[in-house]
């Protein structure tokens, strides 16, 4: 049976990994930079787990994913920068902060004097907190879409984008407006498609890929989910495809696209049906 560890014993461990003589080489030779990669990695296999409700393995995911955060720790306090209770302290206050909801004062000894609020009404007052902290640190961008990370995956950011000019009522009041949209960006790109101007064509597509995430975000669905969702069910058909093609004796590349399409519409009706 595995010895349960604590969390002050993770932070020892991580200390040891880094100890200049007897810890781990490739630790030892890691920075900041060179560990984001490995952040990112790791926050798409919890999600990844998350999804396929893998809950057995979900502790262990994010077990690496709280790896990094002690990683990241360690590194800041032998650089006298910050440390895991500082980490612990920024993230606790902030939110005491956010949801004067459930902490009035903003203490946890505030606790209790509950109001009722619904979930829309939670997330709105959030948006607005988390503007006024933004004013209250200053700088040049002043701008409502200041803080939003250029290095976000492409839809993530173009809704979290969507999202902020909402908030000052730049936004279709329904999705009737977004579906509009995409059949106004449809027809541009199908006009730049006439032309056969490669840059126009680019510009438009993508025109046409911000106009989805906005109909996803008037929908509530998170466009990064649904087409991850929408991809794992072409992989999952694709594969069945090639198994079905495959027992038929037949090479997949000799047939023609109409004879891929009867083995797809086969699977996809053996894959409804079950």
């Amino acid at each position: 049976m595995e010895k349960a560890i604590d969390i002050k014993q993770l932070l020892k461990i991580m200390s040891m990994l880094r100890d200049p003589q007897n810890g781990c080489p490739w630790d030892r030779k890691q920075s900041f930079q060179t560990i984001a990669p490995h952040t990112l990695e790791e926050v798409y296999e919890v999600v990844d787990t998350i999804e396929r409700q893998d809950y057995a393995q979900l502790p262990n995911e994010l077990g690496d994913m709280l790896f990094q955060v002690v990683f990241y720790a360690q590194l800041g306090k032998e650089q006298d920068l910050f440390d895991f209770d500082e980490v612990v302290s920024e993230i606790g206050n902030k939110l005491l902060q956010r949801h004067p909801h459930v902490f009035p004062a903003a203490t946890i000894e505030s606790f209790g004097d509950k109001k009722n609020i619904t979930p829309d009404q939670v997330e709105t007052n959030w948006e607005k907190i988390k503007q006024s902290e933004r004013k209250q640190k200053g700088g040049q961008d002043t701008s409502i879409l200041a803080d939003i990370p250029a290095g976000f995956p492409a839809l993530t950011r173009a809704a979290k984008i969507q999202k902020r000019a909402s908030q000052v009522g730049f936004d279709w009041p329904d999705h009737e407006g977004a579906i509009e949209k995409i059949r106004e960006e449809t027809l541009e790109l199908e006009q730049a498609l006439a032309k056969q101007s490669p840059g126009i064509i680019e510009e438009e597509l993508g025109d046409l890929f911000f106009s989805l995430v906005n109909l996803s975000r008037h929908l509530k669905i998170d466009a990064e989910s649904c087409l991850r969702k929408a991809t794992n069910k072409f992989e999952d058909r694709f594969r069945a495809l090639e198994s079905q093609v495959a027992d038929d004796g037949v090479e997949l590349q000799s047939l023609s696209i109409e004879a891929m399409e009867e083995y797809w519409q086969k699977v996809k009706k053996a894959k409804e049906t079950n």
